[in-house]
């Protein structure tokens, strides 16, 4: 989203369409507009870019949610295709790490395109889009009632007076295939890997019975708070993997051979990035230990064995791995690896 060709800088942002003629976004992205018209643009700078007016039929300050009309139909080719509604999420109130993403255009990834020359012969810009992906824990903002993001971060900060994440503003948060946020701030304090995201479960508190009814029928918002699906907060007792807590600190390395093989194979552990967005949310002395060396397999022994030190961190660890992954064959592995270690010390603790 931005002003107007020709109505000079405003706010930008990001959303997403959730149907034929209706846009999800941020009210604060939409609020110089008012109730007139705002540019929604599809595509940005592509070969099927679609530019197009929007009229803001809805905007909660309190909720920070805002649905815009498009105003005229779409072209033919990939922008005519039928757009169904998305599913919608309520996260619980639980002490629980969930894997998310959200797709916008910070500021940060504005690039210059010196294929197109302004008049004055500079090059142009553009906003490339960023596919943020991360995890929220789901108890922190909660006197604020937003969820926590935890992504990864841009790599500078060059201008300390704009966030590099302007831009990213109403992007839609999905957990698995449901959104359950929108991006709705940068809080500075937090540092360059927050993102806060107003909940949609709490829309139902903070809508007018109104403004829930035209959520319903123009953007498929279950009409009540019973009727919005609950994501589980805990996995089937059965499917919970095995625990490594009682694992002694001093276990020889040959001991953990197996299972830093599983890890260096996944993509989580192998790109450094989001090996250190999840050493991150465990313990700050299993933190420190983000790689610094070209060589992963020593690094990942470290990190086993620092773990080891604090008990229920390596359980952490693996928890977060599998979130990052999904199911996968790699994370399989990972998880009988894990299975044959405790198995294996378990019967050498009971000998003894």
């Amino acid at each position: 989203m931005r002003p107007p060709a020709g109505r000079g800088p405003g706010r930008r942002g990001s959303g997403y369409r959730v149907g034929p003629w209706w846009v999800l976004t941020a009210a604060h992205v939409v609020r110089d507009a008012g109730t007139g018209a705002t540019d929604v643009r599809f595509e940005a700078d592509r070969a099927d870019e679609w530019t197009v007016a929007a009229r803001v039929v809805l905007a909660s300050e309190q909720a920070d949610v805002a649905l815009l009309e498009l105003d005229g139909s779409a072209p033919h080719g990939v922008h005519a295709a039928v757009t169904e509604p998305p599913s919608y999420g309520a996260v619980p109130d639980a002490d629980l790490v969930l894997p998310c993403s959200a797709m916008g255009f910070p500021r940060f990834k504005l690039r210059e395109d010196r294929m197109r020359r302004l008049d004055d012969g500079s090059a142009s810009q553009y906003r490339d889009s960023c596919h943020a992906t991360g995890m929220t824990s789901v108890l922190s903002n909660r006197r604020e009632g937003t969820l926590e993001l935890a992504v990864t971060p841009p790599e500078s900060d060059a201008e300390p007076d704009r966030s590099p994440w302007e831009g990213m503003s109403g992007a839609a948060v999905w957990h698995d295939d449901a959104i359950v946020g929108l991006v709705s701030a940068h809080h500075r304090t937090d540092g360059l890997g927050r993102l806060a995201a107003v909940r949609v479960d709490r829309w139902y508190e903070q809508l007018t019975r109104s403004e829930l009814a035209l959520l319903h029928e123009c953007a498929g918002l279950p009409a009540s708070a019973p009727e919005l699906p609950r994501i589980p907060s805990a996995p089937a007792a059965a499917a919970r993997p095995v625990t490594l807590a009682d694992l002694r600190d001093d276990l020889p390395l040959r001991e953990l051979n197996g299972l830093v093989g599983a890890l260096t194979a996944l993509p989580t552990v192998s790109d450094r990035t989001t090996l250190a967005l999840v050493l991150g949310s465990i313990n700050p002395a299993v933190a420190a230990m983000s790689p610094r060396t070209p060589a992963l397999r020593p690094d990942v022994f470290g990190i086993l064995r620092t773990c080891l030190r604090y008990p229920g961190t390596l359980d952490q660890l693996l928890e977060a791995i599998r979130l990052m992954e999904g199911d996968s064959a790699g994370v399989a592995r990972m998880d009988e690896e894990a299975v044959e270690l405790s198995r294996r010390h378990r019967r050498a603790d009971e000998s003894r």
